[in-house]
């Protein structure tokens, strides 16, 4: 049973799990005080406003105890997955690394966008070919990657970047950026290959009369998940 943990302002955890259901996937929504249920197969972070994004979106929901448990189970190899609100908290636990901030246009952004796919050699991506292009919505006022060169660097190296804002023919430009993301990343890895985060909404993108079906391959990551996983994610 993969759990969608619900925080004050959480707005996706239904979406997230009537979308993984649709792809054959067991589901329920967890409320963050009841803390992690012990025979979770996976966790899911969904979007939404957790607290009303005050002091720093992701920032209050990062410190709820529940997510010291995450953090454990995490290491163990337990699939987490962050979307939107969710990544950011993630970022903000330490599952990941880098921060989201505000958009470069200081504006909320509602749109669909194209992702190029960096590593397709992970549960989350193994559903696609290295360098495809999938397209899925985003719907965020603070969805801009940062992190340092040399950070950024290294996630290069160990192959830790997802997915990369892209046109739809798979060029990564500052014109397919929405929000002015670091080298345009828009998804990436923890020490795990079993930890991800990413700014666009796959859940959004899994039944086909709404808003398409590229992010199915992301949510079965569940389902192709194996734990314990392989020390880090930079050897698969």
């Amino acid at each position: 049973m993969i759990s969608v943990l619900q925080f004050g302002g959480s707005n996706c955890d239904r979406d997230a799990v009537r979308a993984l259901s649709a792809v054959g996937i067991e589901a329920e929504r967890v409320w963050y005080d009841d803390g992690l249920p012990e025979e979770t197969d996976g966790v899911v972070l969904p979007g939404g406003f957790s607290y009303g994004d005050y002091l720093r979106a992701g920032a209050m929901a990062a410190r709820a105890p529940v997510m010291e448990t995450v953090r454990e189970r995490a290491r163990e190899g337990l699939p987490v997955l962050g979307i939107c609100n969710g990544a950011q908290i993630g970022c903000e636990a330490g599952l990941t690394p880098g921060a989201f901030t505000t958009n470069r246009s200081a504006r909320f952004q509602c749109e669909h966008v194209h992702l190029r796919v960096e590593n397709a050699a992970t549960p989350w991506t193994r559903a696609y070919e290295e360098g495809e292009v999938i397209e899925l919505p985003v719907a965020h006022g603070e969805g801009r990657f940062e992190i340092s060169e040399d950070r950024l660097a290294a996630l290069d190296a160990d192959d830790r970047v997802l997915f990369r804002y892209c046109d739809a023919e798979g060029a990564v430009t500052d014109a397919a950026n929405p929000n002015g993301s670091t080298d345009n990343v828009a998804g990436v890895l923890g020490e795990r290959a079993t930890t991800a985060v990413l700014m666009p909404h796959p859940e959004r993108a899994a039944l086909a009369d709404v808003g398409g079906t590229d992010g199915r391959g992301i949510l079965r990551g569940f389902a192709t998940n194996e734990r314990p996983s392989p020390d880090t994610v930079s050897k698969q």
